[in-house]
């Protein structure tokens, strides 16, 4: 017969706080969902609390109208599976001759030493953007993802996982005649899974993010990622709703001339 294990105060405590730290991540979210759902003079009197008040659908039918949102998060997507590819190849292609010691990789520090500048010293706004221009970029899904192919962080992170990883797998492999770019795909990457699905979530969500770009290098609205489009709606909502007042058709109309 098993003994009933007996309930501390200690796991009250610790229940009760994991409890707690979680409803304080879900409410915001609850919140943000019943404001959606909501009239907007019941969200500019701040009565909106988790549940919405004066149900409709205006937001859902602003944001979509005209096809420019689905539009925006299309574009979205594929710099997030095409930026994911680029930085993931890109960043396992340097970090393992990287992980070698100098006897291995003549010149290892000095190469090490240029990305780690990368980190410290930006290469500026102006000089970026006019080495994207004379690139014939401008205005492509390319000069959203270049610029930062190589997230040299990331990359770091992956060279110090490879460091970890047993020397005597990769012997083994070339005593077996397996080239090194054999050693790299069939060895190396299977056992880097962990590490590459780290990394990869930060490249995603910086992908997803990164709104500034869109701003800079895109110069039609057409070409707009979702996050540039939804910061182009804030910018421009204050403005447009004095000039529009109550008229909700108005403020579709000139949203939408103002977004492209």
């Amino acid at each position: 017969m098993q003994k009933k294990k007996k309930i501390r105060p200690f796991d009250i405590l610790n229940y009760t706080i994991m409890i707690l730290v979680g409803m304080l991540c879900i409410l915001p979210f609850v919140h943000l969902l019943a404001v959606s759902f909501s009239e907007s003079s019941a969200v500019s009197a701040g009565k909106v609390g988790l549940l919405p008040v004066d149900f409709t659908l205006q937001s859902y039918e602003f944001a979509l109208t005209g096809g420019k949102f689905l539009r925006a998060l299309l574009v979205s997507v594929k710099r997030v599976i095409l930026g994911c590819g680029t930085n993931m190849v890109l960043m396992v292609l340097t970090a393992y001759p990287l992980s070698k010691t100098k006897r291995d990789l003549m010149g290892r520090n000095i190469y090490m030493g240029f990305f780690v500048v990368t980190m410290i010293i930006n290469g500026g706004l102006i000089p970026t953007y006019l080495v994207v221009t004379k690139a014939g970029l401008l205005n492509s899904m390319w000069a959203l993802i270049l610029p930062g192919a190589l997230p040299v962080y990331n990359m770091i992170i992956l060279m110090n996982f490879i460091r970890g990883l047993p020397e005597e797998l990769e012997e083994a492999a070339k005593i077996d005649g397996a080239g090194k770019l054999t050693v790299l795909i069939r060895i190396v990457l299977p056992l880097l899974k962990p590490a590459l699905a780290t990394v990869g979530l930060f490249c995603m969500v910086n992908h997803w993010n990164d709104w500034f770009s869109g701003m800079i290098y895109m110069q039609s609205p057409e070409n707009y990622p979702l996050q540039t489009y939804l910061q182009t709606l804030l910018r421009n909502f204050d403005e447009i709703l004095k000039s529009a007042g109550s008229d909700y058709a108005q403020l579709i109309s000139m949203m939408n001339a103002r977004t492209g």
